[in-house]
């Protein structure tokens, strides 16, 4: 089956979906998304994107145009039209079209785009031995909560990472860890896993939520709190989480080993839970 979108309504060719030149998520980023997980044709967490989705839209001051059933009712339809078992659906909301002006319309409709592609998730042997990543200035703006569609920081530190020969870059504000480019970033230290509390300078991921459950089911001692940027690079491990990276260990850092530059144990605990996890909604799927 070829690729297929849906646009304001409408299932259609992803190759045929248009909006005008004038729609300000073109025009000025004027817009939130969200990005969702499917396994075995299960929308993964469902509920917790369309509760951050509504979070973002609230931040924009933008009305929701679809209802939450409504919402589910078309991810399940977009899903089901495409032949993958694990996909990744990706939704859009703008503010729509409207004549080139700084402030809000004061009448418009949004725009609303959805399409899947297939689930990338990490290679074996990206879990067995980790991966590199390098660090930088976390120069992006205050509303980091936002999940905006404004990414042009986030794709120039990413494109740094990918010049590097990097799969992420982890990010410092103040001398503090924040995230990186496209995801939350965890350290552990002292047999406790540690966290950048959910603020307006990181984005509050999904998986981030599911990694600090699966700690807590393991026993392991969490701690939500600012880590200064020496103690996150002398850390004992060091991850990053998302939708797509799942739960992946960074073994060198700026060059320079993590730990003893080996997926540490509690990786190792997390990720084998995260999977177990992921098997049980697959489970439930079938």
């Amino acid at each position: 089956m070829s690729d297929i979108a849906y646009l304001n309504g409408e299932f259609l060719p992803l190759d045929q979906a248009r909006v005008s030149a004038l729609d300000r998520g073109f025009i000025f980023g004027d817009g939130v998304y969200e990005v969702i997980p499917v396994y075995s044709r299960r929308p993964f967490r469902l509920p917790e994107h369309l509760r951050r989705l509504q979070r973002s839209l609230d931040a924009i001051r933008l009305g929701n145009p679809v209802t939450d059933a409504e919402w589910t009712r078309l991810i399940h339809d977009l899903v089901a039209r495409h032949s993958g078992e694990d996909q990744s659906v990706y939704l859009q909301v703008t503010r729509g079209v409207a004549r080139r002006d700084h402030a809000f319309p004061k009448e418009g409709k949004p725009t609303v785009f959805m399409m899947s592609s297939p689930l990338v998730t990490p290679a074996r042997e990206q879990i067995e031995n980790g991966v590199a990543c390098i660090t930088a200035t976390d120069y992006r703006w205050l509303r980091c909560d936002v999940k905006s569609v404004s990414l042009l920081a986030n794709c120039l530190l990413r494109q740094q990472a990918a010049e590097a020969g990097a799969v992420e870059v982890v990010l410092f504000r103040d001398g503090c860890l924040t995230e990186a480019s496209a995801s939350n970033v965890f350290v552990v230290r002292g047999g406790k896993l540690l966290a950048p509390p959910k603020d307006h300078l990181i984005l509050p991921g999904i998986t981030y939520d599911v990694v600090l459950e699966l700690a807590a089911a393991k026993g392991i001692a969490v701690e939500l709190r600012a880590i200064p940027e020496q103690e996150a690079r002398g850390a004992d491990e060091l991850w990053v989480t998302s939708s797509s990276k799942e739960v992946l260990a960074v073994t060198t850092l700026d060059g320079k080993p993590v730990g003893n530059g080996r997926p540490g144990p509690m990786f190792r605990t997390v990720h084998q839970a995260f999977q177990e996890f992921k098997r049980k909604v697959m489970r439930h799927a079938a």
